[in-house]
């Protein structure tokens, strides 16, 4: 979980910031200077600092005009600081690189605030990146960022327990059989009556950007939706009947007892409770550290309403800052960086979903099922986050209204709490 935390908060002024120093591109066109420098949120000791410098090594050698790109690697700490702390501190100076990473939904503030410049035209064969990282990647119809691996959400589910409480093969959500939020909490009730736990760990105590990244797809799929298209209302889309129904869905879970908000750590991997809401990075980790557990993992459960599959996609980005002193060397880098052989060496490595339609079939054979079943999930039923300038406030205050809902006894009306909400919401996107 700490692998995957992200640090929207971490830029939640930089909307605000007065950019002039990095909005100045007079030195980016003729430049003749054939260094490009590159900040990445990781260390050089992870496998994906490894397989990066790898990569980088390869453009050194490899691009035919002599660029010579250096990496400085800048961990993040659990919080979000360290890389973010650097970032700031470089937009206040004026000190940015040439190529940062980018947190996906962070692409609208910095493309808003002049921090970064669109990469469309360094981009090569962008019809076999997949919709979701283009959208991530895309303000006010400019690409501005390349996503290089995706992420999901998926129902991690103990097939040992399942069995025990006469849970059936044959009953199992899949892809093409998914459970409906009706027969999903049968199943929830049936492993709580079972083993008197609860059936889910759905990591509703997250109160960082988990909590949007995780449990929007529940109002995706009921049709509902954080703000209008545009990204300029919320009042009538955040309260409508399609969203509420999904804070409806999580309140119930809470009351019902089928999840909780004070989840025992390492609940799912030690056998305490069923199922676990979590993501693809998850993986690795049971594959490594717990050997000995039958798992498996399922799509999310669908709106009885309209029986739409939504799972949640968005990961770190490559973007080029206003600065950079050779715009050409800079896009040469990205696009590097974004091709079929380096993307494949990263992706591997890190055990993440690739961006490339081209490099999941790569991957396919050479993965486990569960990685299947999520590169699967991920094409068929990904689906982006808003991008929204004020994006940090918006993603706080679902947080919020998750806790609100979960707290059933002191908020008992969810339309209630999500008439609030929606106005607080409001309020942000009018700044």
């Amino acid at each position: 979980m700490k692998k995957w935390k992200l640090g929207v908060a971490a830029i939640a002024t930089v909307a605000a910031l007065s950019l002039t120093g990095c909005s100045n591109n007079s030195q980016s066109g003729s430049s003749n200077n054939k260094n490009v420098t590159m900040w990445v949120h990781f260390s050089n000791t992870d496998p994906e600092g490894k397989a990066l410098q790898k990569n980088i090594n390869d453009f050194n050698k490899e691009n035919k005009h002599g660029y010579k790109a250096k990496v400085q690697y800048i961990p993040r700490s659990g919080s979000g600081g360290g890389y973010e702390d650097k970032v700031n501190a470089a937009l206040n100076s004026g000190s940015l690189p040439d190529v940062l990473t980018l947190d996906g939904p962070n692409t609208a503030a910095y493309a808003h605030s002049k921090i970064i410049q669109p990469i469309d035209k360094y981009i090569t064969n962008k019809k076999d990146i997949l919709p979701t990282i283009i959208k991530q990647g895309t303000y006010k119809g400019k690409l501005y960022a390349a996503g290089y691996s995706e992420s999901s959400i998926g129902i991690y589910y103990n097939k040992k327990m399942f069995k025990e409480a006469g849970i059936k093969d044959s009953e199992i959500a899949t892809l093409k059989h998914p459970w409906t939020w009706t027969q999903f909490k049968d199943i929830c009730k049936r492993l709580k009556n079972h083993f008197h736990e609860p059936a889910i760990n759905m990591n509703l105590n997250d109160h960082s950007e988990m909590a949007l990244y995780s449990l929007a797809p529940f109002v995706w799929s009921a049709g509902g939706s954080i703000t209008n298209p545009a990204g300029t209302k919320a009042v009538g889309y955040f309260n409508s009947k399609q969203t509420t129904s999904a804070f409806q869905l999580i309140q119930d879970m809470v009351k019902d007892g089928y999840t909780t908000i004070s989840p025992k750590d390492k609940g799912f991997e030690t056998g305490k409770y069923a199922m676990m809401m979590t993501g693809t990075w998850e993986v690795q980790t049971l594959q490594n550290q717990y050997k000995n557990l039958q798992w498996g993992v399922m799509p999310y459960p669908v709106s009885p309403a309209t029986h739409k599959q939504v799972s949640p996609t968005g990961s770190w980005q490559y973007a080029m800052s206003s600065t950079a002193k050779n715009k050409k060397a800079a896009g040469a880098l990205i696009n590097f960086l974004m091709s079929k052989k380096c993307m494949y060496r990263s992706d591997m490595a890190n055990t993440v979903l690739p961006a490339r339609k081209s490099v999941s079939k790569m991957m396919m054979p050479k993965v486990n099922e569960q990685m299947r079943f999520f590169i699967k999930q991920n094409q068929t039923t990904g689906h982006a986050r808003p991008v929204l300038v004020n994006y940090p406030q918006v993603t706080r205050t679902f947080a919020d209204t998750v806790q609100n809902v979960t707290l059933y006894k002191k908020n008992p009306n969810v339309q209630k709490v999500m008439n609030e909400q929606a106005k607080v919401i409001q309020k942000y996107l009018e700044k």
